[in-house]
């Protein structure tokens, strides 16, 4: 059945960049959440608001009570051309620096805040009602929620761009978990590279959370970046003035609330890895890691990943850590072997068939396929001109 909009709560939309006047409302709602999302605590969204987000806004839910208590947090930008025609979209906020899309719910209100959400977009005139939301994950408290008010609504879903990422989730296999993923014989050979790197100076490797150290850290991270395969292609952080200045924002921002770290491994003292961890609650994420291809034959990203996979195992407050990483990634999905599932969601709102719904839906896989097949050209002609300068 239709949904009515539940009378505990009030909603309302607001551009994110105005919501540094509700930060302490914000910051609760975060600690509360169903599932922690760090890349939409303020902190990181506020920091990203510039960069990549000037167009979006955030749908609210509010308890109706003296205290007004934020419950609800669903950041998404109106896309009006989405297929070079109508209709227009409500699309979930994500991008290339946050990969996940899981708004914040307070916990002890999941369904019932979803659903007058829900109930929000599809009486409002203004906004689409069609409703795409992207990374969202396929298992947990969240998507049990969200399908529960989908369905108590009558509406459905279409689930695209299924896939799965590596997840460090040990449960009560912490004490041997690196020896059981990795397995003997390559626990072995990066002990191995590990003393022949020693030879060539000290190997130590270090985690700081300060948010002072952080900052110096993060340089480094930008650094070891900027000399590898990301920075000869133009797309190191430190080449988008913007860019970078939202990174610094964010991380600092983040440590200061005890919720960011960057793990460096060194070599004759100089810094040969770095690896910048985010963390949220119970949750954690290997955000973004960089390294010295000059040591390349030493292995220094796996070796870095390693210690700080051991340092995540240590930490009984960290229940999971999200690589935020490609699928099938031949680094650390042979050292993370849990696996998260995620997928995007087009939403129909309503019960009634909608043949807005069904073109959306179409319109939506023929976009997708024409992306992919641009990639797999670009990355034909970029393997062509590499082979052309080897010969």
């Amino acid at each position: 059945m239709h949904g009515t909009i539940d009378q505990r709560f009030r909603v309302e939309w607001r551009p994110l960049a105005t919501l540094d006047r509700i930060v302490a409302e914000w910051r609760a709602l975060a600690r509360r959440a169903l599932e922690p999302n760090v890349f939409y605590e303020p902190a990181f969204a506020l920091a990203a608001a510039g960069a990549f987000g000037r167009d979006v806004g955030a749908g609210l839910v509010w308890a109706r009570t003296p205290s007004s208590q934020l419950l609800g947090l669903f950041p998404a930008r109106i896309e009006q051309r989405r297929y070079g025609i109508s209709p227009p979209v409500l699309v979930g906020w994500t991008h290339p620096f946050g990969p996940l899309g899981t708004p914040l719910i307070d916990r002890d209100a999941g369904t019932a805040v979803i659903s007058t959400w829900l109930d929000h977009v599809a009486a409002s005139p203004d906004l689409p009602g069609l409703l795409l939301m992207p990374f969202l994950p396929a298992d947990g408290p969240f998507a049990l929620a969200f399908d529960h008010a989908v369905a108590r609504r009558g509406g459905t879903s279409i689930s695209f761009n299924r896939h799965q990422r590596a997840l460090l989730a040990p449960a009560d296999g912490r004490a041997n978990y690196l020896d059981a993923a990795i397995g003997a014989k390559k626990r072995k050979e990066l002990r191995r590279q590990r003393k022949r790197l020693a030879e060539l100076g000290a190997v130590t490797s270090n985690i700081v959370s300060a948010a002072p150290e952080v900052a110096t850290a993060l340089g480094d991270f930008l650094a070891l970046e900027a000399a590898g395969w990301k920075g000869r292609a133009g797309t190191a952080t430190s080449a988008d003035q913007g860019a970078r200045a939202f990174m610094e924002t964010a991380v600092i921002g983040l440590a200061h609330e005890g919720k960011a770290q960057v793990a460096r491994l060194f070599a004759g003292g100089r810094p040969i890895a770095a690896m910048v961890t985010l963390a949220s609650g119970a949750a954690a994420w290997c955000w973004k890691i960089a390294y010295d291809e000059s040591f390349a034959r030493f292995s220094p990203g796996v070796q870095l990943l390693s210690d700080l996979t051991q340092a995540l195992l240590d930490d009984p407050s960290i229940a999971r850590a999200d690589s935020c990483a490609a699928t099938d990634h031949p680094m650390i999905d042979h050292v993370w072997r849990e696996r998260l599932a995620l997928s995007d969601r087009l939403v129909r709102l309503t019960p009634e068939r909608s043949v807005t719904f069904t073109m959306a839906a179409r319109l939506e896989a023929l976009r997708r396929r024409a992306i992919a097949a641009a990639k797999a050209l670009h990355n034909v002609i970029h393997s062509s001109r590499k082979a052309k300068r080897v010969r």
